[in-house]
């Protein structure tokens, strides 16, 4: 079975397409600039930039994906919020140019989401109702629409606040500037009043494997079990890998002066995922174990 991947050179993307690709999925990976994932064993890369139409169109009819895996996006809050017209452009007519090339080979829809769609009082269903509270969301909430708008068969999938090992050319996430600041010694200040479930990335790439392999239709959210602070995820980090957990400071959120608003109390829930796909994610210590030891 072909599997395109939008947004294969970002975190989850890398570890998806090698995740897939060892599945013995033939993956076609793609996205902007030059290959980062490697040479891998079933997957072909192909440089492709989502916002622009003809280019999507051309990869899609070349490769005619069964399943076509929707990642790439603009997803730094600050950044949507700062540049708007970048952000629609990037999370909402690539959507729909996608959603178009794909209605034409008839393929299975994936769109990759967040929990940013949600509002406060979380953690939050699959069906509880659509608030975000900052443009990232907003605009990640109408690429939803436009996805469960299509008459494609698809499925929509959010995850919450990624982490996981951190492999060649690429960036680390928010755990690996605790790991790097804590080795070398450095105080740091984690906020401690917003919380979440931190998503451990294999996990979600095991879940979006049973979604292809069982062609499931409607959302599901792929997080962690454990809902955690900022802070408390330091504080295990700093104990699972014997570093200096006095280095680490908490302060509320208010400490960070952000342009954006964020949920104090956000995460997801993820008995619909356990139920329909077997999704078993381990503890948040076993994840730090797996993505650092």
């Amino acid at each position: 079975m072909k599997v395109l991947v939008t947004g294969s050179n970002g975190f989850l993307g890398q570890h998806l397409c090698i995740n897939l690709a060892n599945k013995g999925f033939n993956v076609i990976a793609t996205s902007r600039g030059s290959n980062k994932i490697g040479h891998l064993v079933n997957t072909q890369f192909q440089a492709v930039d989502v916002t622009k139409k003809n280019e999507i169109a051309h990869v899609l009819h070349q490769f005619k994906p069964e399943v076509i895996i929707h990642n790439a996006a603009m997803s730094k809050p600050n950044e949507c919020d700062n540049n708007q017209e970048a952000c629609l452009l990037q999370n909402v007519t690539a959507t729909a140019y996608l959603v178009e090339a794909g209605k034409k080979i008839n393929s299975y829809f994936i769109y990759v989401s967040t929990d940013f769609v949600f509002g406060e009082n979380g953690p939050h269903s699959e069906d509880a109702a659509k608030e975000p509270l900052n443009f990232y969301g907003k605009s990640k909430l109408m690429a939803e629409e436009i996805v469960t708008t299509s008459g494609l068969k698809y499925a929509i999938m959010r995850p919450v606040f990624i982490y996981g090992k951190q492999l060649a050319n690429m960036k680390g996430t928010f755990l690996h500037w605790v790991k790097n600041s804590l080795s070398n010694g450095q105080k740091i200040s984690v906020v401690n009043d917003q919380h979440r479930t931190p998503s451990y990335v294999n996990d979600i790439c095991k879940g979006l494997t049973t979604m292809i392999e069982q062609q499931v239709s409607g959302d599901f959210h792929l997080a962690g079990k454990d809902i955690l602070t900022p802070y408390q995820m330091a504080v295990t980090l700093a104990n699972t890998l014997q570093l200096d957990a006095s280095l680490i400071t908490p302060v509320t959120s208010e400490t960070f002066v952000e342009p954006v608003k964020r949920a104090k109390k956000s995460g997801l829930k993820i008995e619909k995922a356990i139920r329909e796909l077997n999704y078993q994610p381990v503890s948040f210590e076993e994840g730090v174990r797996l993505s650092f030891l």
